[in-house]
This record gives C-alpha cells, structure tokens and sequence, in this order.
C-alpha cells in the first residue's frame, strides 16, 4: 500500500462523521485505505464499489444522454452514507460517514483529495529502468 496516498485518504477523515476512505482502480482493486479500515475490509468495498460505479454508469440513458460521463453515486443507509466519485482516469474514490456527516464539507473534501490524487497518480512512467543501452 502507497503511504502517500493513504496519507491523503487519511485527510478526508478530518471531516466530523468520516469513517473510512480507499482509493480503488477501475477493475476493482484496492490501491490504498486509510490506516485504521482493515485490509481485508477494504478489498470487499473496492470490489464492491467498482460495481456500484459500473452500475451507476450504466444509467445515463435515464438522465436524457447515454453519453455523458458519470460522475458520483451516493448510497444512504439507515445509519449512514457511501459517497463514491471518479478520481480521475480508472481510478475511484470511495467514503463512508455516519449519518450526520455534513455532505457538502465532505463532498469538498473529496473534490481536493480527487485534485491531489490526480497529481499523484498522473505522475509520467519512468522509462527504460534497468535497460541497457
């Protein structure tokens, strides 16, 4: 697991009501959790949630436009909420909250950890490590 990017998903737990934040691949595969939300526990939400977003994108024709883009899906329990959105390019970002958590503070908080992510996980590939030349 990536300390730096569990570091940004910790941040997200800043915002009173937070539970727990991964950040999962578009095939479902957990990329990084935050530290106190068990590895195991996180690899059932990133299977689970790369399900929920291929579901979700499948429902655009029912917003009027098949072609546009998804851009969240948000789950209400009885005693909580699930707020997945697009991280940037195949990856996710997934946050639970208790039921009073303010939406719009961690709705935002989401948007700048998306904003750093992407930073991130946009860095180039390194080329011709270990090649001879």
């Amino acid at each position: 697991m990536n300390d730096d990017l569990s570091w940004m998903l910790d941040s997200a737990l800043e915002i009173p009501g937070a539970l727990h934040a991964v950040l999962i691949s578009a095939d479902g595969l957990l990329m990084a959790r935050t530290k106190d939300f068990h590895k195991d526990n996180a690899d059932r939400v990133a299977a689970a949630m790369s399900g929920v977003q291929s579901l979700s994108r499948s429902l655009a024709f029912f917003a009027n436009d098949p072609g546009q883009r998804w851009q969240q899906t948000l789950v209400e329990f009885d005693g909580g909420w699930v707020f997945l959105i697009s991280a940037g390019e195949g990856a996710y970002l997934g946050v639970s909250a208790s039921q009073d958590i303010d939406m719009q503070d961690i709705t935002f908080r989401m948007q700048q950890l998306v904003g750093q992510l992407g930073k991130f996980l946009a860095a180039p590939p390194r080329e011709n490590l270990g090649a001879f030349q």
